[in-house]
C-alpha cells in the first residue's frame, strides 16, 4: 500500500449544495469501510496506526461530514441530518454497499445509517458510542479534561490516569499529529456546538422499547473501553443486548480512546470481523 492516511490526497466531492472533503486509501476492490468521526474530529484525528493497517486489504475512506474540517456547508445540530449528509456523501461517490466505522458520535450516525435503506450496510464498527438514549457527561468530562491542561486535552478525554494508557495516549497524539502538509483546520464552537447539542439529544430520547437498535439486523462489532468517562461502558452492553447480532469487546485500563489505546489488537478484531 503506497498511500497512507498521512500521505492520502484531499479530494472533494459534491452532494446535496456541500463540497465534501475526503481522502481514500487501500484496494481499489472490495466492500469499502467509511469511517465515520468523533465530536469536533476531523480527518486528521484518526488514528494513522489504525487507518492504514485496516487498509491493507480493503478500500478505506475517511471524511468531514458537511461543516467540518475542509467540507463546506452548516455542522447540523441533530444526528438524524447529520447521518443524511453522510449518506449524500457515500451515494455521490457510487458506493453501492459499505462497511462502516462510526466512533463516539460517529457511532450515532452508523446506527441510524445501517438501520435506513438509503445506503447498503453490510457491517459495522461501533466504537465508544452510545444507543439513542443512552448515558452521557459529555460538557462535564470535555471541561474537566480542559482543567488539566494537558499537553493534548485528548491524553485527560480519551485515556485513563493509568501510565501505561497515558503513554498509549502520547503515542497516539504524537501518529495523529505526523501529516504535515494539507492538514485540517481545529474545529471551533461553529462545529463543536451544534454537535453537542446533537449529542445530548441524541441521548435525552429515550427509547423504552429498543426499537432504533432492533431495527439494525446487520452483524455489529461494538468496542468500548472499560473506563469511559464520556460514553459509560453501559451503553455497550446496551447496544448489544438489544441488537439481534452484536458482538462486544471492552478493552481494560481504557477510556472514550480505547480503540487508539489498544490499535493493534482493535485492528486485529475487526478484521476478523470483516472477513468473517
Amino acid at each position: 500500500m503506497s498511500t497512507t492516511l498521512e500521505t492520502a490526497p484531499t479530494l472533494r466531492v459534491q452532494a446535496g449544495g456541500i463540497r465534501f472533503a475526503y481522502r481514500k486509501l487501500g484496494a481499489e476492490s472490495g466492500v469499502p469501510l467509511v469511517f465515520l468521526q468523533h465530536f469536533t474530529g476531523t480527518m486528521d484525528a484518526w488514528d494513522p496506526r489504525v487507518v492504514n493497517a485496516l487498509a491493507a486489504d480493503r478500500p478505506v475512506i475517511v471524511f468531514n461530514n458537511a461543516g467540518v474540517g475542509t467540507s463546506t456547508g452548516n455542522v447540523p445540530d441533530t444526528v438524524e441530518q447529520m447521518s443524511a449528509d453522510a449518506e449524500s456523501f457515500m451515494a455521490a461517490l457510487g458506493l453501492t454497499e459499505v462497511d462502516l466505522l462510526g466512533f463516539s458520535l460517529g457511532g450515532f450516525l452508523a446506527q441510524v445509517i445501517a438501520a435506513g435503506s438509503a445506503v447498503k450496510v453490510r457491517k459495522l464498527v461501533v466504537a465508544g458510542s452510545a444507543p439513542g438514549g443512552g448515558e452521557e457527561h459529555l460538557l462535564q468530562v470535555v471541561q474537566e479534561a480542559f482543567s488539566k491542561n494537558a499537553r493534548d486535552v485528548r491524553l485527560p478525554l480519551f485515556f485513563t490516569p493509568s501510565k501505561a494508557s497515558q503513554a498509549a495516549g502520547s503515542a497516539f497524539v504524537d501518529r495523529a499529529a505526523a501529516r504535515s502538509q494539507g492538514r485540517d483546520p481545529e474545529s471551533g464552537d461553529a462545529v463543536s456546538n451544534p454537535q453537542a447539542a446533537a449529542i445530548i439529544a441524541w441521548c435525552a430520547n429515550k427509547d423504552a422499547d429498543h426499537a432504533a437498535l432492533k431495527a439494525i439486523r446487520q452483524p455489529t462489532l461494538i468496542v468500548h473501553g472499560s473506563d469511559d468517562t464520556m460514553f459509560p461502558a453501559v451503553n455497550a452492553y446496551e447496544m448489544f443486548k438489544h441488537m439481534s447480532s452484536g458482538t462486544l469487546i471492552i478493552y481494560p485500563d481504557s477510556g472514550h480512546g480505547a480503540l487508539f489505546q489498544y490499535a493493534d489488537t482493535f485492528v486485529a478484531h475487526v478484521q476478523t470481523f470483516l472477513n468473517a
